[in-house]
């Protein structure tokens, strides 16, 4: 997030010198009409948070003072920053490459639901960051080779605190996350509102990396059969699907998904299959309200028959399965011709 903070001349507010107040976000600028070089009115907020209350207009110069310009590109690495609709936070898109973020996204790439690499924790990540060992994911799985051409000097066993035996265990856990599920893989990239359910949601309907790459940038365009069918994933909305297909828009991640294919095995996901059941394969949509069992059971029941489970429905959508009160998603499968089902019928169905 691009955070605007005031530098001020160092004033006594409270009992304490303040130097730095917060202005929120562009509206707030906006809003206060706050200019570089204003005098303003600090307040510590519950006596703590210093912030601007107010501007003194009537003290500015007579020629005027410019308007704060927000930026719209990430100053630290120069990347595209997004506001997204509804939301005041301006925010960089520059992910896996951007300085300001890197360090706090090596370390959810190496966590426990995404690599999941043992020995390399927060201060390892850390460490390997400041002495620019470690500056890009795919960097991790070139650290043992690294070590071995002498491009680590000293090399990692004759650091304080390692020795060969350590060193050796490192580099055996990097060997060994080199394969790695999709869905954990899309969780590790670190891309905002995709978290672990989500990706592996993505996964389930994709399938691989290279099908899932491909589709998001046909999505680019809201026209096109891509986006509805992202759209039509369940959990997956509007603004979830502008902050995954901003990611792979951009041109720094799309070099940094090419760098860690190269070295990695990412596996295809495999899709739950149940040769016995009639809803195998299919796609299934839930609205309404569900009598006999919660919305979440029956999405899991039919996850685990090999049926997708989707949010919104589109022509290549199946089932229907219409509760109480249905809405929207009823309208639109009746004018799609798609199949309609009651709850009982459903059951019926999956028991069948």
């Amino acid at each position: 997030a691009l955070t605007p903070v005031a530098r001020l001349e160092p004033i006594t507010v409270g009992g304490v010198v303040v130097s730095n107040a917060t202005l929120h976000n562009e509206d707030e600028i906006r809003r206060k009409d706050v200019r570089a070089g204003d005098l303003v009115v600090i307040q510590r907020a519950g006596d703590v948070i210093p912030q601007v209350v107010e501007a003194l207009i009537e003290k500015r110069p007579k020629s005027g003072l410019e308007e704060f310009s927000f930026p719209d590109h990430c100053p630290v690495c120069g990347s595209l920053a997004i506001r997204e609709e509804g939301e005041a936070v301006r925010r960089c898109t520059g992910g896996l490459i951007c300085d300001a973020q890197a360090v706090e996204r090596l370390k959810h790439f190496v966590s426990r639901l995404a690599f999941d690499i043992e020995g390399l924790g927060a201060k390892i990540i850390e460490l390997f960051w400041e002495k620019e060992i470690i500056k890009t994911p795919a960097d991790i799985f070139r650290l043992q080779e690294k070590n071995e051409t002498g491009e680590i000097s000293p090399p990692l066993q004759e650091w304080d605190g390692w020795g060969e035996k350590s060193a050796a265990n490192l580099f055996a856990a990097i060997e060994e996350r080199k394969k790695i599920a999709l869905n954990r893989f899309i969780y590790a990239l670190g891309i905002r509102q995709i978290g672990e359910a989500t990706a592996k949601r993505l996964a389930g309907n994709y399938g691989s990396i290279e099908a899932l790459q491909t589709a998001m940038i046909e999505a680019q365009n809201p026209e096109t059969q891509a986006f509805d069918d992202l759209i039509a994933i369940e959990d997956i909305g509007p603004a979830v699907a502008d902050d995954l297909i901003g990611f792979f828009a951009e041109a720094h991640n799309v070099d940094v998904l090419a760098d860690l294919r190269s070295v990695l095995n990412i596996e295809d996901f495999v899709q739950i299959t149940n040769s016995g059941s009639p809803v195998s394969g299919k796609t299934v949509v839930f609205t309404g309200t569900l009598i006999t069992m919660t919305r979440a059971e029956a999405k899991a029941k039919a996850e685990s028959l090999g049926a997708k489970v989707a949010g919104s429905v589109s022509k290549k959508t199946d089932y229907v399965v219409a509760g109480e009160d249905a809405g929207s998603k009823l309208k639109k499968a009746q004018e799609l011709g798609v199949e309609i089902l009651t709850e009982e019928e459903w059951k019926s169905l999956i028991s069948g």
